[in-house]
């Protein structure tokens, strides 16, 4: 048995692995070949094995788990179309069968038998692994804990139905391949080649509610959020207001809460504009809801990559898909540098209230539009207790209160993100002061 023995799961990632694993596994005690060759060959396999757990952050059985990895990572006809929805109709269920048949050979054998034969003791070590560390370079720990618990499952299965059946579960709960295993990616170029969607593989676990005040703003943001992963129309969104007031954070948050419900995000940068449309299309006919995300956006009066961003919001011949909403955060209301050239009378412009109207259109492309504005200082104050409340930081409130205020005179003024900033101060100082005590 080898990769090519599969009519769906082809080219898969590492498949040398399997393809070298699976024929020490069929003639091992094949008396054609040479010994030491396969031996040679199965060391190979393991040491491949070893490096991939390195990599992945995957434990437990090794073989079972690297099986796993590339059913979670196998994008095609069949995974593509259970991804978040789960087990489909059609004929191409039979063919997922027959390739689950393989894998399920696979699953079934008896490491044990290479090691009585090649006189090893290495299935022991390779069925019982133990990771130097629980993350990894590609994987988080919530990732590698899903593919080495797939790994567990499809080792228990009984038959191939429902091998299918947990296969299927995995697909509509986690997705399949990059989309399915990450919740944020960023846009790379590799020499001239479109726009790659890469994985962000360490993202902010932060929540809404770990957004003090602003409950109104974010009650909106969720709103509309909620609609658009739930399949009803939602518009695109645009948070603006003054720096540190938890735009940013808001949107990481809502990514958080809603990705085991399908959201993915992928963030943008202003001169990857031009890139839009290769990504919307690498993204359109997934079943994922996708916002691209583009983090304090404006443009200078000279910068035209506003018009890239406006055709594809609305505007362009070809309709953005349903599964696609644009998301962004800036400090300016109208994202585009306006000059006193733009509306004074005399501009040599001669339709220069066209020009005007042309920057602001920008905005008007956003159905919601969300205003965080700085707090005062009594908001400030409650951001602060409610932080440092949630620190365990061992302050009377007046205490903190001044240390708070002298804070914020040196350090960018009222904000959230001045706040935050105070209480990570605070906490390295409790820290210094708990480890001389002890």
């Amino acid at each position: 048995m080898n990769t090519a023995d599969f009519i769906l799961y082809r080219d898969l990632p590492h498949q040398d692995v399997f393809t070298d694993m699976t024929w020490v596994m069929e003639h091992y005690e094949d008396e054609f070949y040479n010994e030491e060759d396969k031996k040679a060959l199965y060391f190979e396999c393991v040491n491949a094995l070893v490096e991939l757990a390195g990599h992945y952050g995957l434990e437990g059985n090794l073989w079972h788990a690297y099986l796993a990895f590339l059913i979670a990572n196998g994008e095609n006809a069949f995974s593509t179309a259970c991804e978040v929805v789960g087990r489909v109709n059609g004929s191409v269920n039979q063919l997922a069968m027959m390739d689950f048949k393989v894998f399920k050979e696979m699953f079934s054998f008896d490491l044990a038998c290479l090691d009585q034969h090649f006189g090893t003791q290495l299935a022991s070590v390779l069925q019982n692994y133990t990771n130097v560390n629980e993350n990894s370079k590609v994987f988080n720990k919530r990732i590698r804990d899903r593919i080495c618990e797939l790994g567990r499952n499809l080792a228990k299965a009984e038959n191939e139905e429902a091998f299918f059946q947990i296969v299927t579960d995995f697909y509509k709960g986690f997705g399949v391949g990059t989309f399915g295993l990450h919740k944020a990616f960023r846009i790379v170029h590799n020499s001239e080649e479109d726009a790659q969607i890469v994985p962000i593989t360490c993202t902010e676990h932060v929540s809404l509610d770990d957004l003090v005040g602003y409950e109104i703003q974010k009650k909106k943001l969720m709103d509309n959020t909620r609609d658009f992963v739930e399949g009803r129309p939602a518009n695109n969104v645009l948070l603006f207001g003054d720096s540190g007031t938890g735009k940013s954070s808001s949107i990481k948050a809502i990514l958080n809460e809603y990705y085991d419900q399908g959201l993915r995000m992928i963030e943008i940068y202003k001169h990857q504009f031009r890139d839009l449309s290769s990504v919307i299309a690498q993204v359109k006919d997934r079943n994922y809801k996708f916002i691209i995300y583009m983090d304090d956006l404006s443009f200078e009066e000279f910068e035209i990559e506003y018009k890239y961003l406006k055709a594809v919001i609305e505007g362009g011949l070809e309709k953005k898909p349903d599964n696609v909403l644009i998301y962004a955060t800036s400090n300016r209301r109208h994202l585009i540098k306006e000059s006193f050239d733009d509306t004074k009378d005399y501009n040599r412009e001669l339709h220069s209230s066209d020009t005007v109207q042309e920057k602001l259109s920008l905005v008007a492309r956003f159905g919601v539009t969300i205003y965080f504005g700085a707090p005062d200082k009594k908001e400030f104050q409650n951001i602060i207790r409610n932080l440092a409340k949630r620190a365990g930081i061992s302050m009377d409130e007046d205490t903190l209160f001044l240390e708070a205020n002298r804070w914020e005179l040196s350090h960018g003024g009222l904000s959230g993100r001045t706040a935050a900033q105070f209480i990570t101060y605070l906490k390295g100082q409790q820290a210094i002061h708990e480890r001389k005590k002890g």
